[in-house]
Order: structure tokens, then C-alpha cells, then sequence
């Protein structure tokens, strides 16, 4: 486990009145889900399921695959470390700059780590390929065609994973923020016809719920039992097992307006550029920028101390330096009050 991911809120407190880190919406409106888990909390009292079924089944109705293909997990981190389990000691290809708990999930599980910087890269060699789309922290989104070309590539491969399946190599699949795009992505249903892609996903991404902790993954049925046998007994607490629940029967009450918050993470990576910042070409809501002198960290203690503001120190991400940071769209009076921050500290 790293510490330094993003909205470390938690170090800063009352501090912080302006939360640019977390890449999804700061300020939903949970008062009805919050009404709603009040109305449930004497289940506390009792244990949860012992696996989230109950959840997959609903989920895998609303995009429109078997339960049998999804898996609850306790964020979609816990499904990462499953999969590195699954596979451990085999060769995972990396595409970087990415999420840096595929790597970590990968080394606690004794994986020969490939890094490239291009799809293209990959080599068939590998028993795993790591992709996220829209990638974190570039909001880079994959064309489908990629992905699948990957898929095509990899099937008939030589690894034998404690699963179920013939021996063939993987395509793990980073989705999270995939309402937060316009573009299209890899559909469930596409995921698990290729019959070796793992489709990860985040109800905590969609509903702005990341300290419920609630992930799904989406494959062929062989895969996801493996990795729903590799969980915890009650790996999902029944408070997240309610709230997931309610959210998919309030979908509606959600909104999220992917092309409005991409707009605006283009006009703030344009105002950074007049400024001398680089600005990472985005397809979502969430830019990567780089300083032209400084510190991530210097600019993200004076904007916390200085303007309550609180952006993401992007150094640890694989292959950056300690010039990057990341900033995700809010609102368009927020972000102006960004803009103005940086300018000031660029001063």
C-alpha cells in the first residue's frame, strides 16, 4: 500500500474548503441516500452477506449481463489485488503514467512488472495487460479498437491462472471514470463476449461515494468466480451492500454532465498553459499538469495553507516527476478560484 493518493483530505481537515484532488463530483447531494441508510442501520446488528450477491445481481440487471459475470468487491482496488492474487508470479504489462495500485497489487503478488508507454508496446509475451480508460491521471480515454485488438492478441496465450479457464492471457480494463467521459468505452457486455477481458467499475466513481468503497468487475464467468472465491468473507459491509442498492434505484438523481466538466478542464488547462504549466490533452473531467519550476508539493501546501485548496501531488505516479500535479474540474466559479490561486503562486 502507498500513502499519497488523491483527496487525502484526511491530512488537512477543516483546512481544506475546496477539494480539487478527489476526480469526482465534491459536493453530490447524498441527503436521500444519507435518510436512507439511517432508515436501515439497525442491519449493523446482524452480519452482512457473506458475498455481495444480492448486490451483483442487481447490477449485473442494470447493465445487462448474468450475475454470474460480476463481482462486488470493497472498491475496485480490492479487485486488483484479487486478480494480482490469481496471477501470482506471472508477467503484467503496465501502461504508465496509471493508477499506482496495479503495480503495488502486482509486487505483493510476486509479478515480473512490464512499463510501456503505449498499447502498441505490450508485448505478447505478457500474461496480464493493465489499462485504464479514462486513464488516471491523464484522462486519456483508449479507442475501443485498441482494446479489443489487444484482447484479439492475447487470446490462446499461455498462462494458467487457478481459474477455471483454458490457458490464455488477460486484459485488465481501468473504467472508473468512465461517466465522467463522453467518448465511448468498452460496454460490459463487450467485455466479457471477448472471454479475456476483466471490466473493472466503481459505484464510488459514479455516486461520489469513495468512503463507502464499492467496486465491481464485469468477465466471463470462469474469471469472475476465481476472483470472487479469492475475497474475504463479508469483504463488503452491509451499510455499502444498502447504499449500492439505493443509488442504482436513484440512478436518476446522479447527474453527471460529462461534457460540461470536460469543457471546463479544458478552460483551466488553458489558462495553465498561459501560464507556462503543461497540460495533459484530457478526454474527461481531470487534467495532469506540469510545473515549469517547483514542486507538486510545494504548490499543493501553499494553495492548502494560503486558499483552502487542495490539488493532487501526481509524483508518485510511475514515470512523473516531482513537477506533476493533478486537478479535476469542479464548478465553474471553483475553478476560477483555482486559476487565480495558481497564477498567484506562479507570481
Amino acid at each position: 500500500m502507498i500513502e499519497g493518493h488523491g483527496d487525502d483530505l484526511y491530512r488537512y481537515g477543516a483546512k481544506v474548503m475546496h477539494n480539487f484532488s478527489t476526480n469526482i463530483i465534491s459536493d453530490s447531494d447524498h441527503s436521500g441516500l444519507i435518510s436512507y441508510l439511517h432508515s436501515v442501520m439497525s442491519k449493523i446488528g446482524s452480519y452482512p452477506e457473506p458475498a455481495p450477491y444480492s448486490l451483483e445481481r442487481q447490477i449485473a440487471r442494470k447493465i445487462g449481463v448474468r450475475a454470474e459475470n460480476v463481482v462486488v468487491t470493497n472498491g475496485a482496488t480490492d479487485a486488483m489485488y484479487r486478480i494480482a492474487h490469481i496471477f501470482s508470479g506471472c508477467v503484467s504489462a503496465i501502461r504508465i503514467p496509471a493508477f499506482r495500485e496495479y503495480q503495488d497489487a502486482c509486487r505483493s503478488f510476486g509479478h515480473e512488472i512490464c512499463f510501456v508507454k503505449e498499447v502498441a508496446d505490450i508485448p505478447v509475451s505478457a500474461d496480464l495487460a493493465w489499462l485504464c480508460s479514462p486513464n488516471n491521471p491523464t484522462g486519456e480515454v483508449l479507442d475501443k479498437s485498441l482494446i479489443l485488438d489487444l484482447s484479439d492478441k492475447f487470446r490462446g496465450g499461455k498462462v494458467q491462472a487457478d481459474t477455471n479457464n483454458d490457458n490464455r492471457a488477460w486484459v485488465v480494463v481501468d473504467q472508473a471514470y468512465a461517466d465522467y467521459t463522453a467518448k465511448p468505452v468498452l460496454a460490459p457486455q463487450e467485455a466479457v463476449e471477448t472471454g479475456n477481458v476483466v471490466l473493472l467499475s466503481s459505484l464510488t466513481k459514479r455516486y461520489a461515494v469513495p468512503g463507502l468503497r464499492i467496486g465491481y468487475m464485469v468477465a466471463e464467468s470462469g474469471i469472475a468466480a476465481a476472483v470472487r472465491d479469492k475475497g474475504m468473507p463479508w469483504a463488503v459491509n452491509t451499510l455499502a451492500i444498502e447504499a449500492g442498492g439505493y443509488l442504482l434505484r436513484h440512478d436518476a438523481d446522479y447527474i453527471i454532465n460529462a461534457r460540461g466538466l470536460h469543457a471546463e478542464a479544458l478552460r483551466i488547462a488553458c489558462a495553465f498553459r498561459g501560464m507556462g504549466i503543461e497540460c495533459s490533452a484530457t478526454d474527461c473531467n481531470f487534467i495532469l499538469c506540469r510545473l515549469p519550476e517547483g514542486t507538486a508539493a510545494e504548490l499543493k501546501e501553499y494553495l492548502v495553507d494560503s486558499h483552502g485548496i487542495l490539488v493532487r501531488d501526481a509524483s508518485n505516479f510511475e514515470g512523473l516527476d516531482e513537477r506533476y500535479f493533478r486537478v479535476a474540474a469542479q464548478s465553474s466559479a471553483k475553478n476560477d478560484m483555482l486559476i487565480k490561486a495558481v497564477e498567484e503562486w506562479m507570481r
